[in-house]
């Protein structure tokens, strides 16, 4: 035990050796971005402060008797209204133009029009990617090329800093961590290595304290034993899968990071309406593998003699707190005051995980029978004789009732989203509202979806702050956690319940196991090709996060089969890989998840900023905020501590 333990202390030596070493360097004074983010650009004169994600523009209108009008819009708002920008009066003489300055986004491209103010007349448009704090100039004035035309032209007066720089230096320092966690593994395997394995085996027997769907799973026998599925007898202690925690950990620790701000670039915050980012893959990943979770724990405890009526109040006992927690974390009202009943947000993530977990354990509990013939306390999802006509398709062909019910599910989801008429609104809009579509449909956003969570809890029971609302100007409240799309969060349970039973009927099959991921993946993936035509905003149902379409549902299915196809052969079959260090915040992810909710804005999680407009700061702060959540998930691991409901 020993070795392990000591392997262990090293380990979070290392990480903490990490996070210290990612503060000095990313904090002020280390690392510098070109030294111009503690020095951003300021034009005294016109009072131009400059935010994160912006640069400086000044326009210079050197036409006589045109005043101007600089509108603006992003490469990443589909089919906006231009935005006024600013107004650009008339040069007064030759060779002196009227400059204006502005503060332009930096975070994507930019689309310029400048139209002439009076008349109301297109000058002229281009597009541009501006640097975040760098120096531009605008120059608008007539040229003689063989006809008098206009000419737009933009010209860098100071370059701008490499903001990215903080998030390159932060994955060198991982990669060395993992370099350097390898190297120790080699040295310790250097003194004995048999016995350091079998010592590392044995540090795992605390796993059976755990059993909890949300939590960890468990299976019976499940790397070892005839390759057929037979009737089972008494339980045998069961071995832990353990790429299923390494997955909810990869999951869980990045939905930590994003939640904290992910540095405040914008690939690790929520899309703004179609398309993903980093942020938008861990929730459905996390409601994947609780899917997988509720199916191997579900099979182990029946398999123990536990009554499917005792179960059921189980499942219906946890999907209750989970509800309730989830109802008590999203509405925080720590220096607030009394909560007020008439603002309470409802829906929720742990509201959403509670609902789902409840639909696809009781759907998984209904159609769970004994095998015939067997006097032991053995469930299976299909009769034997099925089983053995058509070994190969068993995975599928023993839950067909449970098909049945997802596709009738999607069908809902479906016949609801593109056929609920909406007041005011386009039958079949999927659209975020705002200033998209031309500003034609202002107060639909999110069409039926957003339309039934209005009239069925109240628009102040809602999120306040969708992420739509800073780019498409979004006015109506919108909850990405809503009623329609937690169909779809079943429907992505139910993919993760496939997944673990593909682990157990081919326990010991590492090829058809890797067989079928690799057919899963593909074939969801070919689903999200046809209903997105490869691209963000054209297909008949856009990846969406805030609808959670199942677009989105389908493709990150696919990505989580593709990870479980990476993780099982090398995490469990192999042992190239113990799941070091996702492996310990799987196993206590109900605790991490509420844990950084409410202690985020605690020291050592958050602190007072030097710069709060630096990308640099807020990645080092986030960066240490998460690997504290992981150093903590280890102790408790260690501990034998693990929070369960």
């Amino acid at each position: 035990m020993s070795g392990a333990w000591g392997a262990g202390r090293a380990l979070a030596a290392l990480l903490l050796a990490a996070s210290v070493l990612s503060a000095a360097l990313l904090a002020p004074g280390g690392a510098p971005e070109r030294g111009a983010e503690s020095a951003r650009p300021r034009d005294k004169k016109r009072h131009v402060e400059l935010k994160m994600d912006q640069a400086l523009l000044l326009i210079h209108n050197e036409l006589l008797r045109t005043n101007l009008t600089v509108y603006w819009n992003s490469e990443r708002c589909y089919h906006c209204l231009f935005q006024v920008l600013v107004n650009v009066s008339q040069s007064r003489r030759a060779g002196e133009p009227s400059i204006a300055a502005v503060g332009v986004s930096a975070q994507h491209g930019s689309i310029l029009q400048l139209k002439a103010t009076e008349e109301e007349k297109e000058v002229c448009r281009l597009e541009y990617k501006f640097g975040e704090f760098g120096n531009y100039s605008l120059l608008v004035k007539h040229v003689q090329d063989g006809v008098d035309r206009i000419a737009c032209d933009v010209v860098v007066n100071e370059d701008p800093v490499d903001s990215n720089l903080p998030v390159t230096v932060a994955f060198l320092i991982g990669l060395a961590l993992v370099i350097a966690v390898c190297f120790l593994r080699f040295l310790l395997s250097l003194d004995d290595f048999n016995n350091w394995i079998s010592k590392a085996i044995n540090s795992r027997e605390t796993d059976h304290l755990i059993n909890s769907e949300l939590g960890s799973p468990s299976r019976a026998d499940a790397l070892g034993g005839d390759s057929q599925l037979e009737a089972w007898g008494p339980a045998a202690a069961p071995q832990r899968l353990r790429c299923v925690d390494t997955f909810r950990g990869i999951a869980l620790i990045i939905m930590v990071f994003v939640n904290y701000g992910g540095g405040k670039y914008w690939y690790f915050k929520h899309s703004s309406w179609n398309g993903l980012t980093v942020a938008d893959l861990v929730f459905p990943w996390f409601v994947f593998i609780m899917g997988s979770s509720i199916f191997l724990s579900m099979t182990s405890t029946l398999q123990r003699g536990c009554s499917k009526f005792r179960l059921l109040g189980k499942i219906a006992w946890r999907s209750f707190l989970l509800i309730s927690l989830g109802i008590v974390v999203v509405n925080p009202n720590y220096c607030l005051g009394p909560l007020s009943w008439d603002k309470l947000r409802i829906p929720g993530v742990l509201q959403r995980l509670g609902v789902t977990y409840f639909v696809v354990a009781v759907l998984e509990l209904l159609f769970a029978k004994p095998v015939p013939g067997s006097g032991a306390s053995s469930y299976l999802f299909v009769p034997l004789a099925q089983e053995r006509r058509c070994s190969s398709l068993r995975d599928i062909l023993s839950s067909w009732p449970q098909w049945l019910f997802i596709l009738l599910l999607e069908s809902i989801w479906l016949g609801l989203t593109f056929f609920l008429p909406v007041p005011g609104c386009p039958t079949g809009y999927l659209g975020p509202g705002g200033i998209g579509d031309l500003g034609r449909y202002p107060n639909c956003t999110g069409g039926a979806a957003g339309y039934i969570d209005r009239l069925l809890l109240g628009e102040d029971h809602l999120y306040q702050h969708p992420s739509s609302a800073v780019l498409y100007h979004t006015e109506v409240a919108y909850d990405p956690e809503g009623i329609l799309g937690t169909i779809n969060s079943i429907v992505m349970a139910f993919l993760g319940v496939q997944a673990g039973r593909i682990l157990l009927y081919y326990k010991d099959q590492t090829k058809a196991i890797l067989l079928r991921f690799t057919a899963w993946s593909c074939f969801l993936g070919l689903i999200s090709v046809a209903l997105t035509k490869v691209s963000e905003n054209e297909g008949s149902i856009p990846i969406n996060k805030n609808l959670w379409s199942i677009s989105y549902v389908t493709t990150l299915s696919s990505f989580a089969f593709f990870i479980l196809l990476v993780l099982y052969p090398t995490v469990d079959v192999k042992g190239l890989w113990t799941g070091t260090p996702f492996f310990y915040p799987g196993m206590n992810s109900l605790l991490v998840y509420v844990g950084h909710e409410v202690f985020e804005s605690y020291f050592p999680f958050q602190w007072k900023l030097g710069d709060d407009q630096s990308h640099r700061e807020h990645l080092t702060q986030n960066i240490v905020a998460t690997a504290l959540w992981v150093l903590i998930a280890y102790i408790l691991y260690k501990k034998k501590i693990f929070w369960k409901i």
